[in-house]
């Protein structure tokens, strides 16, 4: 990892978005099966970074994290085409929407959206650690905001646009996605309030 890499992951109002998050998803990444080795570093390098500008109260964190990560890997002497590549990658990650037949997109996108599919003690510490990235919106905002984005996923007809991870992953992040919309909207099985 690079210097101004290992520093974006440091910083500290990254709560879910920090190194822990990159290493998870390598993981999962080194987990899929059929991936040559060209194919795998530019998964990684993609991986790497994703996220690194990420600024909750920003809309254009995917699209400046891009532009860092293709400059970046152009200056350290990479072929013009695999910086094209993963800078493409990374501005997947902003909407998590591929199209029909992008394999290394579905990919991508499958692995940085696993912990949605995880047990809910692991979802729920992502889901309340995405809050404390947000600590600055008001109750009432985030409730709202987070809702709007829930409802999102649970719309789609797919949550993750790799077979393979959406057999691991779909049921259980559907469930974990609708637990906490529950929580939110305050028509919750389990009682109480939202513990963030």
């Amino acid at each position: 990892m690079t210097p101004e890499l290992e520093a974006a992951y440091a910083e500290p109002h990254r709560r879910y978005h920090g190194r822990a998050h990159v290493e998870d998803c390598l993981a999962e990444l080194a987990a899929v099966p059929g991936v040559s080795a060209a194919e795998r570093r530019v998964l990684e390098l993609a991986i790497w970074w994703h996220d690194a500008v990420y600024d909750p109260a920003r809309p254009d964190n995917e699209e400046r994290s891009a532009v860092r990560a293709e400059a970046a890997l152009r200056e350290a002497g990479e072929p013009a085409a695999l910086a094209a590549e993963v800078a493409r990658l990374v501005r997947l990650t902003k909407g998590h929407a591929v199209e029909p037949g992008d394999r290394m997109g579905a990919l991508l996108v499958s692995i940085d959206l696993s912990i949605l599919g995880r047990l809910p003690e692991a979802y729920d510490a992502y889901a309340a650690a995405i809050r404390q990235e947000y600590a600055f919106v008001p109750e009432d905002a985030w409730r709202a905001g987070r809702s709007a984005v829930l409802r999102r996923f649970l719309e789609a007809d797919t949550i993750y646009p790799n077979e393979a991870l959406r057999g691991r992953y779909e049921a259980a992040a559907r469930g974990n996605l609708g637990r906490e919309l529950d929580r939110l909207t305050g028509c919750s099985t389990e009682g109480g309030a939202p513990d963030f």
